[in-house]
């Protein structure tokens, strides 16, 4: 946990969250800015930056939380579809230094990416 990190203050309990699932690999909360109908983040329990900063068991980790997702697409409303949004760095608008997955859906989404 890096102490300065809001989703590992999340993850932790110490800042209250309207969480939706959770296991020993990941957190899936509500977005507090949402952007589509239904906007969730995916939190990796272990902390790393972004994508880049994934060791091959991070990467293997993260694949275990995508195939879960999976599996939870009717609990959460995703049953028509969704679109997953990992930002990285500056110019990819990365406002917290904690790897997360933006899960988007609800409605029919933007062809448009941007």
């Amino acid at each position: 946990m890096e102490n300065n990190c809001i989703f590992c203050r999340i993850i932790a309990g110490e800042i209250p969250s309207r969480k939706f699932y959770e296991d020993d690999d990941m957190l899936i909360i509500a977005d507090i800015a949402p952007q589509a109908k239904k906007h969730y983040l995916l939190l990796p329990k272990k902390h790393y930056a972004n994508i880049v900063e994934m060791s091959a068991e991070d990467a293997a980790t993260l694949a275990k939380c995508l195939k879960k997702l999976g599996e939870l697409t009717d609990e959460l409303g995703l049953q028509d579809g969704f679109r997953l949004v990992s930002n990285k760095g500056e110019n990819g608008c990365q406002s917290v230094n904690h790897l997360h997955i933006h899960i988007l859906g609800g409605e029919k989404l933007s062809e448009k990416m941007a």
